[in-house]
Parts: structure tokens; sequence; C-alpha cells
């Protein structure tokens, strides 16, 4: 265990940007042959679009790496967090890091960035995608991605985790976004099985319906159990969601400058 640890705690970058085009490949292969709708779009202009939102984000993780390496230095000299309070076997506290990391930096950041309506602003570029597919979850406005950042530092702060910990967690949040936002078409049983406790594609799909309260509903990224805790969970038939998000302009999913002014624009209703 601690040999695998350790590769992940010196895991180069590219592996990482490898990592995310092999999950992205895969995700495109399945949409090719297992398809939930037949989505009428340019498929590689629509993936343009999204990846250079995809762009702005490798940079604000960038930046981030470096914020990211002084905690984890920090924690490390103070002995500061929740691990250090704790002695579990190491498969546990894995489990346990990536548990909190998905509930405050996915399932509580989320939750806010609908709930708060200066968030919400940035948030609405994810959704203004009115053909969802795997590389939607790679379309985020940099506001909306800084403020995710920000909620994954906290919770490695809270926690004090090793920084192997925090890679793992990031492989397996890449490639349940990918997955969760692919335009693939589970059988209903397998669907719902695995849903019990991950987020699945069919599941996801009601997130990203156009009005509220589908849109509000669904916030977790790997793990369902939270929005069923929390009673944000709505399950039903995919085929009922319209993509996009009613109070912005669907004609103009793929402007990418209309897309980055949206959280600037007054008049863009926000309740």
């Amino acid at each position: 265990m601690e040999n695998i640890l350790q590769f992940f705690a010196e895991l180069p970058n590219h592996y990482k940007l490898l990592w995310v085009l092999i999950c992205l490949s895969i995700s495109w292969l399945l949409e090719f042959a297992v398809p939930l709708v037949q989505l009428d779009y340019r498929k590689w202009r629509h993936a343009g679009v999204n990846l250079i939102f995809f762009s702005t984000s490798l940079i604000i993780n960038v930046l981030f790496g470096l914020a990211t390496v002084g905690i984890f230095l920090w924690t490390g000299q103070q002995e500061f967090g929740l691990f250090y309070l704790i002695n579990l076997p190491v498969w546990v506290e894995l489990l346990l890091a990536i548990m909190i990391l998905d509930f405050i930096a996915q399932y509580v950041a989320h939750y806010l960035l609908h709930r708060v309506a200066w968030m919400w602003k940035f948030h609405l570029v994810h959704h203004s995608d009115t053909k969802v597919d795997a590389t939607t979850g790679t379309r985020h406005h940099p506001g909306d991605y800084f403020i995710r950042e920000l909620f994954a530092l906290a919770a490695i702060l809270i926690t004090g985790m090793p920084v192997a910990f925090y890679i793992i967690y990031r492989i397996t949040s890449i490639l349940f976004t990918y997955f969760s936002h692919a335009n693939i078409g589970l059988p209903t049983w397998l669907d719902k099985m695995i849903s019990t406790v991950f987020i699945t594609p069919n599941m996801h799909k009601f997130h990203h319906h156009f009005e509220r309260p589908w849109t509000d509903s669904n916030f977790g990224n790997i793990f369902s159990f939270w929005d069923r805790l929390f009673g944000t969970l709505v399950y039903g038939d995919p085929l009922q969601v319209q993509y996009g998000v009613d109070v912005v302009d669907p004609n103009k999913s793929e402007d990418v400058l209309y897309q980055f002014k949206l959280p600037f624009d007054s008049s863009i209703k926000t309740d």
C-alpha cells in the first residue's frame, strides 16, 4: 500500500492530463456505441467550446497547485488536521479522505453554487450547455472553478490528509465527472443498482434539466448518498430531461464570449 501511495504522491502532471484524455476518449466511444439520446449537433465544435473552458481550469489548477503544496507542507509540519487525531488502517483513511473531499469540495460547494445568487451566475455557464455530453464535465467558468478549488483547499486543511490521498481523489473525481455527464444509456436496472452508492449518467442528467426543481437536485459527484441523506435526490426517466437553463438564451450555448460574460450580465435572473 505504501508503494501505491508513493506512486500517486509523485505522479507527474502529464500523467494526470493523460488520465483526463483517457477518460474523455472512453466516454466518447461509449457515446457512439450506446447513446442515451441522439443529439443533433456538431460534436467536435461543441467539444471545442467546452475545452476552451477546460483550458482556463488548467491555468487555475496550476495556481491552486502551488497553494495546495503550501497547505500540505504546513499541515505536515504542524501535524494539523483530523488524520493526526485518529489512527485507522490506511485504506480506511483513504476512503474517509475521498468521502470528505467529495462532500465538501463537491456536494457542499455545488449546493452553494445553486443557492447563493452570485455563485449561481458563475455556475450558469455549466448549465447553459444544451447538448450535454462528456465534454460538459469540463465546462466551468473560471469563477465557478475557482470557488470549487477553494472548497477543496478547505477540505485538505480540515483533514491534514497526505498528498497521495488528494491525488487519488482527483483522479477518481475526473472519472466520475466524465462518466456522469456522458451521453450514454445504461440499462435502467444497472443504473439504478450503481446509483445506490455512486452518481450515474441517468441520475446526473436530471441535474441538467432546464428548469427547477430538477436543476436543484443531484449535487453529488462520486457518491450518491449525500443527495439521499439531505433530500436532494431525484431519479426517474432521463428521457424527460430537456438540457439547458431557462434564464439563458439557448441559442448562445456555444457563444464563448457570451458565456464568459454571463456572470456579469445584470439582466440574468437568479431567483
